[in-house]
């Protein structure tokens, strides 16, 4: 792809992986992910898709199918965030990081879509 795919690739692959190690225990996720009413056990689960979705994503600079890969799972976990906030009744600009991110990654997965059919 070009350069700003590249540009995109790598801005949501580094923060991805803040986002994932941030899971692993930081006293605010584990307070969301409590107030959620997930188990700790999810949270990690959590963290360690979103450390998965970064790699992959990154090294979607390389190939495609990764970079693909990454944005699929990218968007999953971005609507269950989504539905998350919905469910706890959060107000909306609470999703607004989640709905950028999920517009991100579905970018990045249709991009590279080509490359998984």
């Amino acid at each position: 792809m070009g350069i700003l795919s590249n540009i995109l690739q790598v801005l949501l692959g580094l923060g991805f992986l803040m986002f994932g190690f941030m899971k692993f225990g930081s006293k605010q996720m584990v307070d969301e992910f409590r107030r959620y009413g997930y188990p700790g056990g999810f949270r990690i689960f959590t963290g360690l898709v979103e450390v998965i979705a970064a790699v992959l994503v990154i090294s979607g600079i390389w190939n495609d199918k990764f970079a693909a890969w990454g944005g699929l799972f990218i968007v999953g976990t971005m609507l269950g965030a989504i539905f998350t906030h919905i469910k706890v009744k959060d107000p909306v600009n609470r999703m607004m990081m989640p709905i950028v991110l999920l517009i991100l990654g579905l970018i990045v997965l249709l991009m590279n879509l080509e490359s998984l059919l």
